[in-house]
């Protein structure tokens, strides 16, 4: 309630009382009348109110088209003289140039309202970056025409919308000239395959009994034990540093995007290879940031348009020391859930990249190439992948940078330890460095 209005009403009043003065006392009468008539008016009014969202479709790729519509409908038996409505979008949403959604008509609208009168706000987006955005919900505000009463309510439940990340087709792979992409031999016979025989040799001590060949003893009279062929190494394990610090802000969104991309194509052509592939990220899910921090509010009326808005908002925290994990696997699903995790992951203040790989070293297979796009480097990380690579790891690395010069310094200690790097400086070089045929040793 107004309560300025109606103290200052009553001090008039009783003033004018004190004066003996009865126009003065009757125009305080009618002051007070109209605001408590309009304090009820406007009351019944905001929860006569409400609001239906659609949208043409909830998944989409980079440059669709998006539509949304929404129905507002006066279910009370009273008229409303105005009503403001505003479907709120996502401030990262609208950053950057072009903004991440591009949006084409007004998302307000003030209008007027018969009793059970419907009316509609239509507006539309270009997606010209993947991400998880929050469609709405939607902000109503509504008063007298005096203007001593204002009520505010979020309606509409809001909608999440995914847009996929770019998929850069690409003709073949040699991430690593040791183990690249694609079936192998091993050179040092860490593995064995033994439904694969590749010969036969005489027993040695220690040998099992499934290893015996008894063919051979049975001819030759003296044991001999089976050769196996060494196993082979398929697939990737993509992992992406997406820690906020990482990334020049002055860079940004283009080499955080240009990772995603680089990761969604790869993961792509390995999936269309039949090899098994896999994605480690420090970064956040946006669906588990919704869950935990999300909008779960009703149809609600406020006082202000400050906490109308705040209501209406989700926090964006990016804090996350747990990491974003797709198991590395051969799977004909495997892409999708790949595909789909990297459209929702945001850049984290959470776990370095060196912390991600000490977290996750004991949970990526060996019998796949290991991956890491990084925009940055540090000893800590050198020695990360250095030891990963001791561990009997085949690692490479693409340094996601424009300059050659940035290229040459961050790629030198990692040449220097044994790694293989790769310059990643824009969509068309994701083609380039990886054109190279699967080789089969």
């Amino acid at each position: 309630m107004n309560w300025k209005w109606i103290i200052a009403a009553l001090g008039i009043l009783a003033a004018a009382f004190l004066i003996q003065s009865d126009l003065l006392a009757y125009a305080m009468y009618t002051l007070l009348t109209i605001i408590v008539v309009s304090r009820f008016l406007t009351n019944r009014w905001v929860q006569a109110l409400q609001v239906e969202r659609s949208c043409s479709k909830l998944v989409a790729n980079i440059n669709d088209h998006i539509g949304v519509s929404l129905e507002l409908v006066n279910t009370g038996a009273l008229p409303i003289p105005w009503v403001l409505l505003e479907d709120a979008l996502p401030t990262r949403a609208l950053l950057y140039d072009p903004p991440s959604l591009d949006v084409q008509d007004s998302r307000v609208k003030l209008t007027m309202l018969r009793p059970n009168q419907n009316k509609q706000l239509q507006y539309s987006f270009i997606c010209n970056r993947r991400g998880y955005y929050q469609l709405g919900p939607t902000v109503l505000e509504t008063g007298d025409l005096f203007g001593l009463h204002r009520r505010y309510q979020i309606a509409a439940a809001p909608q999440f919308l995914t847009v996929y990340p770019r998929i850069v087709p690409l003709d073949g792979y040699d991430l690593a000239s040791r183990r690249p992409i694609g079936e192998i031999k091993m050179t040092h016979r860490l593995f064995e395959d033994p439904t694969r025989i590749a010969g036969v040799r005489a027993y040695q001590d220690g040998d099992p009994l499934n290893r015996i060949h008894w063919r051979a003893t049975a001819r030759t009279g003296q044991l001999h034990s089976k050769i196996y062929e060494a196993s082979s190494v398929a697939g990737v394990t993509i992992m992406m540093e997406f820690r906020r610090e990482a990334y020049p802000q002055d860079s940004e969104p283009f080499r955080s995007e240009l990772a995603v991309t680089a990761a969604t194509s790869i993961a792509n052509a390995v999936q269309v290879m039949g090899q098994q592939v896999g994605l480690i990220t420090n970064g956040r899910d946006a669906a588990d940031r919704i869950r935990v921090e999300g909008w779960e509010g009703k149809p609600v009326a406020l006082e202000t348009r400050s906490a109308a808005h705040a209501a209406a908002e989700i926090d964006e925290k990016n804090d996350r020391l747990q990491p974003v994990q797709i198991p590395t696997r051969r799977d004909s699903e495997q892409f999708h859930r790949i595909r789909e995790t990297l459209a929702r992951v945001e850049l984290t203040d959470g776990l370095t990249f060196p912390q991600l790989v000490i977290e996750m070293q004991s949970r990526i297979p060996r019998d796949a190439t290991v991956l890491a796009i990084i925009p940055s480097n540090n000893d800590q990380t050198t020695i990360s992948l250095q030891n990963m690579a001791r561990r009997g790891f085949a690692v490479s690395v693409m340094v996601n940078v424009f300059d050659p010069i940035d290229y040459a310094l961050i790629s030198s200690p990692l040449i220097s330890a044994g790694i293989e790097t790769y310059h990643l400086r824009d969509e068309e070089s994701i083609v380039h460095v990886c054109r190279k045929q699967v080789v089969r040793l």
